[in-house]
């Protein structure tokens, strides 16, 4: 069995293509052990040294280390894995999650929104995981279109946002589906002249090295931010949170003495910060 391996936009991310299909529908996505029990290959991957995420698509699967050293004996292991799970014959997902596709498509979906998700699947997804990334529909309402994205494929945000808008009218803007809940602080003049300058100045560059800055919420004189993409993991996302989005934020809303990353940087995101997993920076 010969695997194939592509590096992506975050060094921390090795893709890998076994040359065979991994998954028979959609993609799944793990960022800790306990969440790949009903994958038995993932389990083997997450049991192996350092690994902290494993997404699994159609024909590849991404791994994600938890720290800066070089892949050199890692991947050996990464690929023995591998070859073990394929050659044992046991399934890559034991039973199917439960919700997983009532998540994407609840009930009709109307025209627009089946315009958009034939768009998604057809020539956005097939872009996101040439890198190692996937992006699913969840949900259009307002002009708004919710995708899940995982991986490197928040990079993509700008050219999915104008390619949905040349071809579906009706679109105003593409968010994160974790963005949809509503945050009273994004609504206040201080989340709006945030908002702006991320999606306008800040964004644009950290997209060019794969990564994504999303606003969490405002609350009183503290900002909470979350590092997509490349920037999750990356081992200078301290220094570019303090170093230049710290500074650019008060710069715009001198209010702001507190901007906390929320990130967690060994594998998925936590629900705001929490000690000893987000990175405080104040300003």
């Amino acid at each position: 069995m010969f695997i194939q391996t592509e590096g992506t936009t975050n060094s921390a991310t090795l893709k890998l293509l076994p040359g065979r299909p991994v998954m028979e529908k959609g993609s799944a996505n793990f960022t800790e052990a306990s969440e790949a029990r009903r994958s038995p290959l993932a389990t083997d991957l997450f049991g192996l040294d350092r690994i902290s995420g494993v997404l699994l698509g159609s024909d590849f699967i991404t791994v994600t280390k938890s720290d800066d050293k070089d892949w050199d004996i890692l991947k050996t292991q990464v690929l023995g894995a591998i070859m073990d799970h394929f050659e044992s014959g046991k399934p890559v997902i034991e039973e199917p999650e439960a919700g997983a596709a009532s998540s994407v498509e609840t009930g009709d979906e109307d025209a627009i929104g089946s315009r958009i998700k034939e768009l998604i699947d057809t020539r956005i997804r097939p872009a996101a995981k040439q890198d190692g990334g996937d992006v699913t529909y969840r949900d259009f309402k307002d002009g708004v279109v919710y995708l899940e994205f995982q991986g490197s494929a928040f990079s993509l945000i700008p050219g999915i946002e104008n390619m949905l808008r040349h071809h579906v009218p009706e679109v105003e803007a593409v968010k994160d589906y974790r963005d949809a809940l509503p945050k009273p602080g994004l609504e206040t003049p201080e989340g709006k002249a945030i908002l702006e300058i991320l999606d306008n100045q800040i964004n644009p560059s950290v997209a060019a090295h794969g990564g994504h800055i999303s606003l969490v919420d405002v609350q009183d004189d503290t900002v909470y931010i979350r590092l997509e993409g490349g920037c999750q993991g990356c081992g200078m996302a301290d220094v570019t949170l303090k170093q230049g989005v710290a500074r650019e934020i008060q710069r715009v809303v001198p209010s702001i003495t507190n901007v906390l990353d929320v990130t967690d940087h060994a594998g998925g995101t936590n629900p705001y910060y929490q000690p000893g997993k987000g990175g405080a920076s104040p300003l």
